[in-house]
């Protein structure tokens, strides 16, 4: 309640003061002005952004899809299968540690992480998405841009989201306002009932003939090595005898060239002595292999089967494995990456699998040649996504951060191959997306990552003063689906120089 006598009383010393009070301001004002005015070459100072307050939306929220970050307006929002959910200001990287606008999507999770890069600095509900330290995590907010480079949001609504998100959840962040809008187009997959419905079951099937194939190749592989210890003394014997029938046959070449050469008849007595003995040994010798390799043959026939057998275990080991791989990513969104930098498709889904240092492994499906109308005409960077079942298909929007064509134009342009489509649209999900853009894959693209694209025509010195330390050497993965060979394939190479036959491959830490 206002004390009305306490109003009174300033009102009338207002007024008692006004006219030299009046003066006194217009001057202080004047001399602020005169002080304060930047010279003329000076830069303008960057206006604040108009500040965001947190907000929750008023329904119940399903599972967050995805997290738009926008630099300009400094501000988070979280959406769901049917608009925004949750939204707070942010803080992100300051002049020469600018937040990099692109395409990310969560890597790691850490409810109390320490960073490693500046002095061991407090960054609770961290959500990583690159492994070189880009993340977002709760912190002071000053109203601007602060930050080393990663996001900083209110420490509760930090705390709030880090339970609601999952790892691999699309994170967007935009140099201006963005937010995602219903969408439609041909090029989307169209998923089919039968496929989906069909997935487990077949996963499952084929996840027990993996099982039955790695059983019998490790029992036909047991089996030769047997046969082939059985068969080793007999092998022995064998090149023994093969030895000496060959020294029998060079000594018997000595011989007939000396009879060859005497001239006296006691000389070509003696050499002809010589070359009797060495034919009758040579005769010997041959009579020994033969029975030899004719009592041997039953088994080295046997292990040298048993080989065959081994390796073709091997084959159908590795082949039945791949297909139960193939059949359990099915059952994952898919993402597909489109570049007209490289004028490739690219397609990864999640393994679900546990990355030995940390994080989760992401698994190569495709990468092609792709066709694109105009392209030397930038297309701009547009994220499609699946965000629920809808009609016997997907319901899904786009999100536009980046200039060019708008999102249908974008698709307009692009041919996806028939067998491409083939392979992945069937068995697409909610959660599954299409990006499309001018840039190629960022470096920091890894078998630990989703797609990682970065706007080169944005500030990135939160990524660029991020230096990767030297390589050190860990396991790899051995589990007969060939994925290794895959890791080494994008164009994330940098992080990876694996030996073609080894037992390791190279990973920078970080």
């Amino acid at each position: 309640m206002t004390n009305r006598c306490t109003t009174a009383q300033s009102t009338e010393v207002v007024r008692r003061w006004a006219p030299p009070a009046i003066v006194t301001l217009a001057a202080t004002a004047a001399l602020t002005a005169l002080t304060a005015a930047p010279p003329a070459d000076a830069a303008p100072r960057q206006a604040r952004p108009e500040q965001t307050t947190e907000g929750t939306a008023p329904r119940d929220a399903g599972e967050p899809i995805m997290a738009i970050v926008s630099i300009k307006s400094q501000k988070v929002t979280i959406y769901d299968a049917d608009g925004w959910v949750l939204r707070a200001p942010v803080s992100s990287g300051t002049a020469g540690r600018e937040t990099p606008a692109g395409v990310f999507s969560v890597v790691e999770k850490d409810k109390d992480h320490r960073s490693s890069l500046y002095d061991d600095a407090w960054m609770p509900h961290m959500l990583r998405i690159t492994w070189n330290g880009i993340a977002l995590h709760g912190g002071p907010l000053p109203g601007y841009a602060a930050s080393h480079g990663c996001v900083r949001m209110p420490f509760g609504f930090a705390e709030k989201l880090f339970d609601k998100v999952h790892i691999g959840t699309r994170v967007i962040i935009s140099p201006s306002d963005a937010e995602p809008v219903e969408f439609s187009h041909p090029a989307l997959f169209v998923p089919k009932s039968e496929a989906i419905a069909a997935a487990p079951a077949r996963a499952e099937t084929l996840a027990r003939e993996a099982d039955e194939a790695t059983k019998l190749a490790q029992q036909t592989k047991n089996a030769a090595a047997l046969a082939v210890k059985e068969a080793a003394p007999l092998t022995a014997a064998l090149r023994k005898l093969e030895l000496a029938k060959t020294g029998a046959d060079a000594a018997l070449a000595v011989a007939e060239k000396a009879l060859a050469a005497a001239k006296a008849d006691q000389a070509k007595g003696r050499a002809e002595d010589q070359k009797q003995k060495a034919a009758a040994k040579v005769e010997e010798l041959q009579t020994q292999l033969d029975a030899a390799k004719a009592n041997a043959k039953s088994k080295l026939d046997a292990a040298a089967a048993a080989q065959d057998a081994a390796k073709a275990a091997e084959t159908k080991k590795a082949d039945a494995a791949k297909a139960a791989s193939e059949a359990k990513l099915a059952l994952e969104p898919v993402s597909v990456f489109i570049s007209r930098a490289t004028q490739k498709l690219y397609v990864r889904r999640p393994t679900r699998d546990r990355a030995p240092e940390a994080g989760e492994m992401f698994d190569t499906i495709l990468e092609v040649p792709i066709t694109i109308r105009n392209p030397d005409k930038p297309i701009g960077t547009h994220v499609f996504t699946a965000v629920a079942p809808a009609n016997r298909g997907l319901r899904w929007t786009a999100v536009t951060i980046d200039g060019g064509d708008n999102a249908r134009a974008a698709l307009d342009r692009i041919t996806i191959p028939q067998e491409v489509l083939e392979r992945i649209a069937p068995t697409a999900v909610a959660r599954s997306s299409i990006v499309i853009s001018d840039e190629p894959l960022h470096r920091e693209t890894n078998y630990r990552t989703e797609f990682v694209v970065a706007l080169h025509d944005q500030p990135q010195g939160g990524l660029a003063m991020r230096k990767r330390p030297a390589e050190v050497r860990t396991a790899r993965r051995d589990d007969g689906s060939n994925r290794r060979s895959d890791w080494n394939s994008w164009g994330g190479g940098q992080y990876y120089n694996q030996r073609q036959n080894g037992g390791f491959f190279y990973q920078r830490p970080w």
